[in-house]
């Protein structure tokens, strides 16, 4: 049903003069970038009475703009005479209107997300394309007013949220382009807007149906509220503002934590296990470091438990792991590696999982020894081929360089003092069941190069590239 003025009686307020003002006071300080003479603006209009408010208050601050218009085809002929009124808004305000139909319904079970989420993510898709095309430097504008926002925060409180859930609605969210004007506006005021300039709406019966979460807290726990306590939404609007300014504060107190607290070394990071125990409040720091590599808010407990564990103890994510290495805790991707068994059958170039190994066969005499861990010398004679490169395993020996009893690699690593993370990555190089080099590391002191070598042949390995 289209709503005119005629058909929705409500006081006429005074509040519903000064709204223009407010409005266009409040685009000026809160969207500085937003001048009407170049502004590109794309606004998202349903029909329904705050948008259809939105796009009479920007015509009015004199700004020009494009409307855009979802059909999600739920409600049959209602979706249907809503794409028709917003179609009539074009030839009222002189603008151009877009409308794009989608079938939300296949969508949302194809993806496995309910009716709201399919419709949320079609309609920005759809929004970024238009950008893109259209208006390169563009904002999409949508109708959220202040009541929106409060029941925003409440549904965030109730449902659980840490303090940026107690921020509602961004103003501005640069990353999508979008701005929200009416957020410092109440749904009385807008509808008071309306009746006093004799727009006309459309209504969406879903919005009277308390089966969706947003509506109970509209329709019934807000009006619970205000009428204990009338002063509930100005109150709670505030609280918005305050706690914007608290979550400003939090991110930057994290931040110094974070900078005090992690060592980026390549794709791994680093945390003092010692100086995190000491971090207060040390659930909360722990959780902020943690969060960004796919670990959930459960799973804080587990890595405060991981700072008391033994030594190798780990917890993993979709994406990563944290793994416990003596006083360091490092976070580090999952490996998903290639073939491990690369067989090498002549003395050539041989790619592997992470990198490559390069040969050389040089004269004796015109050998000099390097010092480059990367490059292993052998005597080419006692060298037969095939070589077997494979990742390390428990059990694993080899006489080191020097040494003339055999060593596991295991305790090589001790001695080594590798990190759980460098022994994972460790390749030996196998000849006859025989390891003749820990590559990178050390080669076996039964195949070095001796008085009696005529031949060298040099291996090299080269990390990070095929």
């Amino acid at each position: 049903m289209i709503i005119s003025n005629l058909e929705f009686q409500i006081s006429n307020s005074p509040m519903s003069h000064t709204l223009l003002h407010r409005f266009t006071e409040h685009v000026r300080v809160t969207f500085p970038q937003l001048q009407p003479a170049q502004a590109q603006l794309l606004l998202a209009v349903s029909g329904g009475i705050d948008s259809v408010a939105m796009v009479d208050l920007f015509a009015k601050a004199g700004y020009r703009f494009v409307i855009a218009h979802c059909n999600f085809q739920l409600r049959g002929a209602e979706s249907e005479r809503d794409e028709a009124f917003v179609r009539s808004l074009g030839d009222k305000y002189g603008c151009e209107v877009l409308v794009q139909k989608f079938d939300t319904a296949d969508y949302a079970t194809a993806n496995k997300l309910s009716i709201q989420e399919a419709a949320r993510t079609l309609r920005y898709n759809w929004f970024k394309e238009v950008l893109t095309a259209q208006l390169p430097n563009g904002l999409i504008a949508t109708a959220h007013h202040g009541d929106d926002n409060i029941e925003t925060l409440l549904m965030h409180f109730f449902r659980g949220t840490g303090i940026q859930g107690l921020t509602a609605i961004p103003a501005y969210n640069k990353d999508a382009k979008v701005i929200r004007p009416l957020l410092f506006a109440f749904r009385e005021e807008i509808q008071a807007y309306v009746n006093n300039n004799s727009l006309q709406w459309v209504e969406d019966s879903s919005n009277a149906s308390d089966k969706y979460a947003r509506n109970f807290f509209r329709n019934k726990l807000i009006p619970a509220i205000t009428e204990i306590y009338p002063q509930a939404k100005d109150n709670l609007l505030q609280n918005i503002e305050r706690y914007k300014e608290v979550a400003t504060l939090y991110v930057q107190s994290i931040a110094l934590h974070k900078k005090k607290l992690i060592v980026n070394k390549g794709q791994e990071v680093h945390v003092p296990v010692l100086k995190l125990k000491k971090a207060v409040p040390l659930h909360t720091i722990a959780w902020e470091i943690i969060k960004p590599y796919n670990f959930s808010a459960a799973q804080t407990e587990e890595l405060v438990k991981l700072l008391d564990a033994a030594n190798g103890s780990y917890i993993t994510s979709a994406t990563h792991r944290i793994i416990l290495n003596r006083n360091w805790l490092i976070i580090t991707p999952l490996q998903h590696e290639e073939a491990t068994n690369v067989l090498i059958e002549t003395a050539q170039r041989t790619s592997f999982a992470k990198g490559r190994i390069d040969f050389e066969l040089i004269a004796a005499d015109k050998f000099h020894l390097s010092k480059d861990a990367a490059i292993a010398s052998f005597d080419a004679a006692k060298i037969k081929f095939p070589l077997l490169l494979r990742k390390w395993k428990q059990g694993d020996y080899f006489y080191p360089l020097g040494m003339q009893k055999k060593k596991k690699l295991s305790k090589f690593f001790i001695d080594q003092k590798l990190s759980v993370i460098d022994k994972e990555n460790v390749w030996v190089l196998e000849m006859d069941k025989k390891i003749i080099w820990v590559v990178g590391h050390r080669i076996d002191d039964r195949f070095k190069v001796g008085e009696d070598t005529k031949e060298v042949l040099n291996l090299k390995v080269v990390l990070g590239t095929a």
